[in-house]
């Protein structure tokens, strides 16, 4: 596709050719005063806030554990919801959280990175009740499971 950068004016007389290349991924038009406008496709914009949410939480996250101190809550702010997880669970956060945005970066879709943030959510809410926690993390021997008859 070749760069083409838009005039304000060309707004009356060139709205299809305009409409188009944001279509395919982006429009520059210079404005009167020199400002450089953009438009492009509204799922673009979103893939790329979700992307620079996430890639910040991830710094932000990052930058905590390099401290070897378990974070606070009001150290993880909007991610509070990891506080169930110990250390060494929130570094294979930043690991997978990482792996994840580099992929939605790839593929210009955040659904990988959503998909990601959920099954989290999701591992946090069951960690939470106390019962799950300790089926979940608790150790199990063999000699405690028995073999299940079929049903009669």
């Amino acid at each position: 596709m070749r760069d083409i950068i838009f005039q304000a004016s060309d707004l009356a007389n060139k709205r299809t050719e305009i409409l188009e290349s944001a279509r395919q991924g982006l429009a520059q038009i210079r404005d009167k005063d020199s400002t450089s406008l953009v438009m492009l496709p509204e799922r673009r914009l979103r893939m790329l806030e979700e992307i620079a949410k996430w890639s910040l939480a991830h710094m932000r996250l990052d930058d905590l554990l390099r401290r070897d101190a378990e974070p606070s809550i009001g150290d993880l702010g909007d991610l509070a919801w990891l506080r169930v997880f110990d250390v060494d669970d929130l570094r294979e956060f930043v690991d997978e959280l990482h792996s994840a945005l580099i992929a939605a970066h790839s593929d210009q879709d955040a659904s990988v990175l959503d998909e990601f943030i959920r099954a989290w959510r999701i591992t946090a809410r069951q960690l939470e009740d106390p019962l799950r926690r300790s089926v979940l993390l608790g150790r199990h021997n063999p000699e405690d499971f028995s073999e299940a008859s079929p049903p009669q």
